[in-house]
């Protein structure tokens, strides 16, 4: 198993906003100087005459003025403090607000409250703690749905895609999943500014695993953008990136919930079976006999070969492909490049079932000497799959009448009369008897135009001398192509 990242750890507290304890009522408080928008941490009450050294930074600071001599000084520490407001108790040291504290939260931009003298200030700690229990009910609530969306989008048939999908709406960003080397995997979400996507390939380079040692996520911001980058486990070097237009305390939760989902999707097939698969390759790759090499294989004796392209035309890469692997329940998949077909090898001849957002093509059960008949046999289903807009076409074996036919003679017969066709007259032919004479799905099938479908069926009357239209002789020609 792949080391993975830490787990993720319950959000934060969020902070409160100081418009939500204004808007209690029975507290009666008021704004009096500074902005309106403040964000609060804690409560804290002083009436030193600088409460600086005891002051952490986002409280509200609650004081009656007992020993305020010089208000400027005062606020003016209070704000190197980091202090979020500051909450002014009238009577019994002070009948009203100093207009000297006023001017000096003004000038220094920190909010000023008056607090009535009716309100004890051990009511205002307790409505701030009330909204801040409140405030972490809601944040939890969130993360736990965010979880469960994304561990749904992780069981769905593309499930990487699908978890940055719902990572980019969870967080209302950008999510971009990265090769070690800056390279784009997969992107859901509003396409950020060009420099707001350079810089998260460069926060993405601070957690690569190539730069010893590196942490496990770094954050950054860009004017008003929050940039964030996340190592995933595995050893593949990948890394998750985020762009979001704001930062919520459970959001660094969430991300976490996706690292850990995407480092065991992108993770690697480990252990004996996975070795035993690589070593009957690396077998094969240097000559050994098919059947040798079989039971490091898993010991199957039938194997189908499935081609499959995405429906919608979208480009695969190898996480993707992986997952299709693993719906089909093999890891021996080729991924291709482009628009080259997904190989599947599937061990034993279990019945291939259509897969959500794929077009596959399978072969008929084979064994391990003749992979390249039936490799050839699977793509010829893929093209008719694409051809009949079917999700899944699979070459079933000889039966039925055909089968009772000598193999020795029938193979015989089969390439006497074939013979004066080549391989793409032999192949077109072939496609164009499988579905019924038909001109345009023939074209898709074999990604040609309709004319040269045309033009190399009339070149195959002419070299056969036959009539095409005939119905005995197209069931003579497509018994004869069965045999091959």
């Amino acid at each position: 198993m792949p080391e993975l990242p830490a787990g993720p750890t319950a959000p934060p507290t969020p902070p409160i906003r100081l418009t939500e304890l204004l808007a209690r009522e029975e507290l009666g408080l008021r704004g009096i100087a500074g902005p309106a928008e403040a964000e609060l941490l804690w409560v804290h009450t002083s009436e030193m005459a600088d409460p600086y050294p005891y002051l952490l930074g986002g409280e509200l600071l609650l004081s009656a003025g007992v020993l305020l001599t010089d208000p400027d000084t005062y606020v003016s520490r209070l704000v190197e403090a980091g202090a979020a407001a500051l909450g002014f108790g009238v009577r019994p040291v002070h009948e009203s607000v100093p207009a000297e504290l006023v001017a000096a939260c003004d000038r220094y931009g920190l909010p000023l409250i008056e607090v009535p003298p009716k309100t004890p200030f051990t009511a205002i700690a307790r409505a701030v703690w009330r909204l801040m229990a409140e405030a972490r009910l809601r944040e939890l609530r969130r993360v736990t749905r965010a979880q469960q969306a994304l561990a749904t989008a992780a069981a769905r048939t593309d499930p990487v895609p699908a978890v940055l999908h719902q990572l980019a709406a969870q967080l209302e960003g950008r999510a971009v999943l990265l090769t070690a080397d800056g390279e784009e995997l997969h992107a859901a979400g509003r396409t950020p500014a060009p420099e707001v996507r350079a810089a998260l390939t460069r926060l993405s380079r601070v957690v690569a695993p190539v730069v010893r040692p590196a942490p496990a996520s770094a954050t950054d911001t860009l004017g008003t953008t929050h940039l964030a980058a996340y190592a995933l486990g595995g050893g593949q070097g990948l890394v998750l990136t985020l762009a979001t237009e704001r930062r919520e305390p459970g959001d660094h939760t969430i991300a976490g919930v996706a690292v850990v989902l995407l480092s065991l999707l992108a993770a690697p097939h480990q252990g004996a079976d996975a070795a035993g698969r690589s070593a009957a390759l690396v077998r094969l790759l240097l000559g050994a006999d098919p059947a040798g090499v079989a039971p490091l294989l898993g010991g199957a004796e039938q194997w189908t070969v499935v081609h499959a392209r995405r429906s919608g035309g979208d480009p695969v890469d190898p996480l993707t492909a992986g997952a299709l692997g693993a719906a089909l329940g093999s890891a021996l998949v080729d991924a291709g490049r482009g628009r080259d077909a997904v190989r599947v090898l599937v061990p034993g001849d279990d019945r291939i079932t259509p897969q959500p957002g794929w077009t596959l093509g399978a072969s008929a059960p084979a064994a391990i000497t003749a992979l390249d008949v039936a490799d050839a046999q699977a793509s010829r289903s893929l093209g008719r799959a694409e051809a009949t807009r079917t999700p899944l076409a699979v070459d079933a074996p000889t039966s039925g009448l055909a089968a009772l036919l000598p193999p020795g003679p029938a193979a015989e017969h089969a390439r006497a009369l074939l013979a004066p066709l080549t391989e793409p007259l032999a192949e077109t032919l072939r496609c164009w008897l499988s579905l019924h004479g038909n001109w345009d799905r023939t074209a898709v099938a074999l990604s040609v135009h309709r004319n040269t479908v045309r033009q190399r069926i009339a070149r195959c009357g002419v070299l056969l001398g036959t009539d095409l239209d005939d119905m005995d002789v197209r069931t003579e020609l497509w018994l004869a192509l069965r045999q091959e």
